[in-house]
């Protein structure tokens, strides 16, 4: 006569496993820049690569992968961005104020603050990351069973963006911006891209908590993975090697370097 020991301890892994992967996902955008150093009042994510708008080719990534609608926050002629997609599947959020990325989410609590959902948040201005790094990222988030998960790459220049800093064990401590950080810090080439997931519940806990003391004097979202971490929730940072994934638009001269290399890719396939 066999007898079966039933493993409890594997049981509930596999049931937060599955309770895991069933969480909805929801995509927030960020899109609300003015892009000063573009040299233009046209905003930032309408300014275009291959004809189209940066928001445009963020948008058509995030449809590959995610049939919901997603939240985009705008900001400086908000009208404007509005009139370019009114016939895209989006919901718009206004920020009144241009008070920096933690501020930015803080405006779509209303909608999203009490779901059980993994929030991913994009750059609008971002138009080389794929829905494959994406995809990946989420799963990277749920199989972590993190609070939070920042996408990360090195760096041949890191200049302007934020630094990874982790701790002796590898493990992610803190996101520092380039103008507060230390000459030590400065040498670092692993970055923030400003991609994230966070778990729903969790980030409107704790996003309230952030403070705009700093260099910019702006509600920095990266603040919010060292608030988790020193409230005990896990975070985790998920390094990718595509350094051109990670590019952000702020001048004319990074806005032809993203065509060069969208025509480049695009050639190829």
């Amino acid at each position: 006569m066999k007898v079966f020991v039933l493993d409890f301890k594997a049981v509930k892994n596999t049931i937060s496993d599955i309770i895991i992967s069933m969480k909805s996902i929801e995509f927030v955008i960020l899109a609300a820049g003015k892009g000063t150093r573009m040299k233009s009042d046209l905003p930032k994510v309408l300014h275009k690569i291959c004809g189209k708008p940066l928001l445009h080719h963020v948008l058509n990534n995030v449809e590959k992968i995610f049939n919901g609608t997603p939240y985009v926050v705008i900001g400086h002629k908000a009208d404007k961005v509005k009139s370019q997609f009114k016939n895209r599947k989006v919901f718009f959020v206004l920020q009144p104020e241009q008070l920096g990325t933690g501020h930015a989410l803080m405006q779509t609590e209303p909608f999203l603050n009490g779901k059980d959902a993994v929030i991913v948040v994009l750059n609008g201005d971002m138009p080389l990351i794929s829905s494959e790094i994406i995809s990946s990222l989420i799963e990277y988030h749920k199989k972590n069973r993190a609070s939070a998960t920042v996408l990360t790459v090195k760096m041949d220049d890191p200049t302007g963006y934020g630094r990874i800093i982790r701790n002796r064990f590898g493990h992610l401590e803190k996101i520092v911006e380039h103008k507060d950080a230390s000459l030590g810090e400065l040498e670092i080439k692993e970055i923030n891209t400003g991609t994230y997931c966070f778990e729903a519940k969790e980030l409107f806990k704790y996003l309230h908590n952030v403070r705009k003391e700093n260099a910019q004097h702006e509600y920095y979202l990266t603040d919010v993975i060292d608030i988790l971490r020193k409230n005990g929730k896990k975070v985790s940072a998920y390094m990718i090697e595509d350094q051109h994934a990670a590019i952000g638009i702020n001048t004319k001269e990074q806005l032809a370097e993203a065509e060069r290399i969208f025509k480049s890719r695009y050639a190829l396939q």
